[in-house]
Formats: C-alpha cells, sequence, structure tokens
C-alpha cells in the first residue's frame, strides 16, 4: 500500500517535520518539492543532501520524486536547461530519489514545443539512467492529458533509444479530468509508464476550488479502477497527495488533508 505525500503542502517545513508527518499517518513515502525557498533545492550543499537523505532513510521512508519546476517545452536555450536537468538529476540521486519529476510548459499552442521537449528528454535519459532516477513528465499545465504527456514520451523514447527505460510519466489526476479526458483513457494512454498518481480533489469547472480527497467532484474511484484495469493492481502503484498549499495559504493544513486522504484510501480497502 506505497502511499505519499508532496512537501507542495508543508513548503517550508524542516525535514524532521515532514518525517514525523509521514510516519504519523502511515505514509511511505514523501515527494520533495525542489524550490529555492524550501528546505530541499539544488543549490543545498553536501551536508545538507545527506541530512535530508539520513532523515527519511532513518525512518524507513523512500524518498519517491525530487518534484523540480523544470519546463522541457518552454523555448530557451538548449544547453541551460540541460544543464538544470544535470543540477535536478545530480540533487534527486544524493536525496536516493526514484524519480525526477518534470513539466512540460511552454505555450499550449507552440507547435514546436512537443518536439522540442521530446529531443530534450531524450538527451536527459542516459545521464539519468546513469544516476539510477527515471524522469517523469507530469499530466499539467500545457500539455494536461495522458494522451498529450505520452506523445511527448513515445518520440523522446525513440530518440533516447537503449535509454528508453529512464522515461516515465506522473499523473496529476486533476489536470486530465479538467481537460475533459476520462481516468479509464488516461490510464490507457500512459500505460507501462505510469510512475505515480498524484491524487487531488476538487468541485466541479475549470476553476473549482480544491477540496480535501473525496469531498470534491474528481472521479477518484474511477482513476483506481483504471489504474486496477492496467494489470498493476492499485497496491503496486504509488499514490501520492499533492495539497497545494504552497499557492492557496488558505487552505487548511497538510495534516488535515493527509488525514482525508487516509480516509479515502481506506474506505476503498
Amino acid at each position: 500500500m506505497p502511499l505519499a505525500f508532496s512537501t507542495l503542502g508543508c513548503p517550508h517545513a524542516p525535514v524532521s517535520d515532514v518525517v514525523d508527518l509521514a510516519v504519523r499517518h502511515g505514509v511511505d513515502g514523501v515527494e520533495l518539492r525542489a524550490s529555492d525557498d524550501g528546505p530541499v533545492h539544488v543549490g543545498l550543499p553536501q551536508r545538507g543532501r545527506d541530512a535530508v537523505r539520513r532523515a527519511l532513510e532513518d525512518r524507513g521512508l523512500t524518498a519517491l520524486a525530487l518534484d523540480s519546476y523544470v519546463r522541457v517545452r518552454a523555448p530557451g536555450d538548449d544547453r541551460r536547461l540541460a544543464a538544470d536537468l544535470d543540477a535536478h538529476l545530480d540533487l534527486a540521486a544524493q536525496l536516493g530519489c526514484t524519480y525526477l519529476r518534470i513539466f512540460p510548459g511552454g505555450d499550449p499552442a507552440d507547435l514546436d514545443g512537443d518536439a522540442r521537449a521530446a529531443h530534450r528528454i531524450a538527451e536527459a535519459a542516459a545521464p539519468a539512467r546513469v544516476r539510477g532516477i527515471r524522469l517523469a513528465l507530469e499530466t499539467h499545465d500545457s500539455r494536461p492529458r495522458g494522451h498529450d504527456v505520452a506523445r511527448i514520451l513515445h518520440e523522446a523514447g525513440r530518440l533516447a533509444a537503449s535509454d528508453e527505460s529512464s522515461l516515465a510519466a506522473v499523473w496529476d489526476v486533476l489536470h486530465p479530468w479538467r481537460a475533459g479526458e476520462a481516468p479509464s483513457a488516461t490510464a490507457s494512454a500512459l500505460g507501462r509508464r505510469l510512475a505515480y498518481v498524484q491524487v487531488k480533489d476538487s468541485r466541479p469547472g475549470p476553476s473549482g476550488p480544491l477540496t480535501t480527497v473525496g469531498d470534491g467532484a474528481v472521479p477518484l474511484d474511477d482513476v483506481v479502477r483504471a489504474v486496477d484495469a492496467l494489470g498493476r493492481g492499485r497496491h503496486d502503484v504509488w499514490w501520492s497527495l499533492e495539497w497545494e498549499r504552497a499557492w492557496h495559504p488558505e487552505l487548511p493544513d497538510l495534516e488535515v488533508a493527509l488525514t482525508g486522504f487516509r480516509t479515502w484510501w481506506d474506505r476503498l480497502g
């Protein structure tokens, strides 16, 4: 029953508090947000990196992912973006993470964006593989649907050839649903590349306010059934609560959201 949460829900909390929160709620892993305004970032010295990894390992927690804000579809200098990716890969490896989360980014209407993203991801596939990290492109911003992300990853995999196994996808359940893609279609599109599911809930509508898990309109039970239909089973896939308190400080504490998350999950049996 691999459950996790993102530190987006407690953006300034020291890692010791994050670990205590995970243990208290019976959570198995953590997505570590990489941001200059938080405790984990690419400028973190080696001593700090070692301390973060040790804090997680000492409590038996998995560093599921390093959540970067690298946007691979966005225009800009390829070498600069590659250097940014490399710095995040180094950090992810030293923290013991399984995945490095990346965003599509850029203008949805940019006709060159997908090819740009595929090329950049393919170039980073070998450095990721050498470090034991998988690059995980999220259903987000300019490419919210599983179909969109799968198309980019398919082309990146073709370009990366033998390093294709380094490529994966994060299913943020909110964005495909808001874009009109059914959970069964998202799951089918991502297929074997599905790294983990980011769980959240909201009221209906394109800008419906966020709610605790199970109190909104996102068809979360359909998401679970869609993952089951892939043949992997819900207990073989990570489910990670992404509570957006960093962007919406009016939301209740992460502690409240985790209680709702566990209640929803336990109801599934």
